[in-house]
């Protein structure tokens, strides 16, 4: 599939996602978000890889919304943007294989939901990220106001939401909305890092962790072991599950075949 917005590069069972509109600081438009959802649909049960990295072009991750579009919708059309945002958002959130976010630059607005999208952010010391929408008499419309609280705790974000204020990488990692910080020249290289390691366990197994999180986190503690029970009893299925066992006890590493 080709993309007027996106580098993909595949490679040791692990995709870069590169958004690549360096002239809008990567922000994202219409053409970008449907450029991402279809990347991560098209790739929903038929992927060849087992971790995702997110990152932008040059100087910035994702530096917002398009805001010349924004200013162009009406109020349904504004409903329409928002719909079709938070829809991405809940696809990368939900995309079987986890996605590891590497914030090379600026993350506003749009670009930090889309981070907040992803399971982990690995941001560079120079990165910066925020929700100004405040600025601009409007709010978040991607889950903003949803995710950002559920990471970093109410009072936080209301101030940055209410404020606008920016973060430093250094204070978003103070306050637990990224999950490291690394030298600009490391970013990469510490974010396939841990992209390679993920992909190197057993696949199925890591797609059912991940399910059992994020279905059981929306249910009472009982009823989210029960679904951990389900997906935990299942592998037992599959042959990763015996080669992990089995490997265990023979004192080797195990070689999954990353098959149900």
């Amino acid at each position: 599939m080709d993309f007027k917005f996106l580098e993909i590069k595949i490679e040791d069972a692990v995709a870069v996602v590169t958004i690549n509109r360096q002239e809008a600081l990567n922000a994202i438009n219409g053409v970008v978000i449907g450029e991402l959802h279809a990347f991560f649909t098209k790739n929903w049960m038929t992927r060849d890889f087992r971790c995702v990295v997110l990152t932008g072009a040059g100087k910035a991750f994702v530096a917002g919304a398009d805001v010349k579009e924004l200013s162009q919708a009406d109020v349904p059309g504004a409903a329409r943007i928002a719909e079709i945002g938070q829809y991405l958002m809940h696809t990368i959130e939900h995309f079987p294989v986890p996605v590891i976010a590497a914030i090379n630059g600026f993350a506003l607005g749009g670009g930090c939901e889309l981070a907040m999208a992803c399971d982990f952010r690995l941001a560079s010391a120079k990165a910066r990220l925020g929700q100004p929408e405040i600025n601009l008499g409007i709010i978040p419309g991607y889950g903003g106001t949803q995710r950002l609280a559920r990471l970093v705790g109410r009072g936080m974000a209301k101030k940055m939401i209410f404020t606008g204020d920016l973060l430093t990488a250094d204070e978003a990692l103070k306050v637990g909305l990224v999950d490291e910080v690394h030298p600009p020249e490391e970013l990469m290289e510490k974010a396939l890092a841990m992209a390679k390691n993920i992909a190197s366990k057993s696949g199925p197994s890591i797609v059912a962790a991940k399910e059992a999180m994020y279905r059981g986190l929306d249910v009472d503690l009982s009823n989210g072991c029960a679904i951990e029970k389900n997906l935990f009893a299942n592998l037992y299925g599959g042959p990763d599950a015996t080669e992990g066992l089995k490997a265990f006890l023979e004192k080797r590493k195990p070689e999954f075949k990353h098959g149900n």
